[in-house]
């Protein structure tokens, strides 16, 4: 984050998610005003590519984790008896995360307390999997594809995969290839960073409803004035632009009986 500060000449730096310390691939970056709208993004899905290995559990559930079982029941599998496994994952269940991941136990890190030998066990929360393919072959390692929900841990995905087919597994490879609207295509590497490769930050609000303000509602949005909510259908955050740019993310209200838009979010300058 330090290197993407220098190269982009500020301070205001944030991301829409991190990657594990083993794992390469797309990380988003905000910056500026963006970091108000990254909230808006949080829910993207992401895509994943990688590789695991079969008859190994590691106390990380990836390979910098040390070997906490082994087993040789892989080599009684096939690939359709993976898939079989695999097509059970396919959308919502509930998983644990890591013990050594950044969600909070008792309100501190979990890794923080795993790395001091505690036993943790942090709580199960419902995921999605909207896609988990076989793309190779060679056991005792497969290869991998995943579509997931945002907060979906890959490695437990795998480490769940592995309990299911009664030898444990644990990821060895992971490449991150999607989130949201972006791919590996759109990626800039750490050396060609500069303020050129910035995008403009209504990507983040493209996916929520739309309404466009005249002039008099884009005056009465930047002073954070409620709006009329007029023919917005459906329900959730709704995008408010005027002549083609974002002005404000408004949140939907009642007042008086009658159906509002409160600017949550103005991120246009008055």
């Amino acid at each position: 984050m330090d290197r993407a500060r220098r190269a982009l000449g500020t301070a205001r730096i944030g991301h829409l998610g991190t990657l594990d310390p083993f794992a390469e691939g797309l990380l988003v970056l905000v910056t500026d005003r963006a970091t108000r709208l990254a909230t808006f993004a949080a829910a993207w899905p992401k895509t994943y590519e990688g590789r695991a290995r079969l008859g190994v559990t590691t106390d990380t559930d990836d390979l910098t984790g040390t070997p906490i079982a082994t087993s040789d029941g892989w080599q009684g599998l096939d690939r359709a008896a993976v898939e079989r496994v695999f097509a059970r994952f396919t959308g919502q269940y509930e998983q644990r995360p890591p013990a050594y991941s950044a969600v909070k136990v008792g309100g501190e890190r979990a890794y923080r307390r795993a790395r001091r030998g505690e036993a943790v066990a942090p709580e199960a929360r419902t995921v999605e999997i909207t896609e988990l393919a076989l793309t190779a072959w060679a056991p005792p390692e497969i290869g991998f594809r995943t579509a997931v929900s945002s907060g979906t841990y890959v490695r437990s995905l795998l480490r769940d995969v592995g309990d299911a087919l009664g030898c444990g597994a644990h990821v060895t490879r992971l490449v991150r290839t999607v989130v949201g609207p972006f791919d590996l295509a759109h990626a800039v590497s750490a050396d060609a960073m500069d303020p050129s490769a910035v995008q403009r930050f209504e990507v983040l609000v493209n996916h929520l409803a739309r309404r466009d303000l005249t002039a008099a509602e884009r005056d009465a949005a930047l002073h954070g004035r409620p709006l009329a909510a007029g023919d917005v259908a459906g329900a959730g955050p709704v995008a408010l632009f005027a002549d083609g740019s974002l002005i404000a993310v408004a949140e939907r209200a009642v007042v008086d009986g009658g159906a509002v838009l409160k600017p949550r979010v103005v991120v246009a300058d008055a």
